[in-house]
């Protein structure tokens, strides 16, 4: 089973990693990520360098269908959440496939 990273998990780490007090540390992931969130909500794109870069991107209204019924229903337009990995990140990511498995 993998591991899934929380808030608590990154304060966690920059107290070990940076040596700030835990309060401290956890301040700096709240910025962070408040930062970020800012920046998204307003439509501005996000690039984290080696890492990779958030975007919004605009979807239009359009028809779908429920898959139950068959029925038509209408969506509505909406904004979403694009990631998109950098070229490092890829690399990093699959070179790790190739070594040994990581247990969960």
């Amino acid at each position: 089973m993998t591991k899934t990273i929380t808030r608590a998990d990154l304060t966690e780490s920059v107290y070990q990693e940076v040596g700030l007090s835990r309060n401290e540390s956890a301040q700096l992931v709240e910025s962070v990520l408040d930062e970020i969130s800012g920046c998204l909500t307003r439509g501005e794109s996000v690039k984290v360098s080696s890492f990779g870069s958030f975007s919004v991107r605009h979807k239009r209204a359009r028809m779908g269908r429920n898959p139950k019924t068959g029925e038509e229903v209408p969506i509505k337009p909406r904004r979403v959440l694009v990631f998109r990995p950098s070229h490092v990140l890829k690399e990093v990511i699959n070179k790790s496939l190739s070594g040994p498995e990581v247990a969960g």
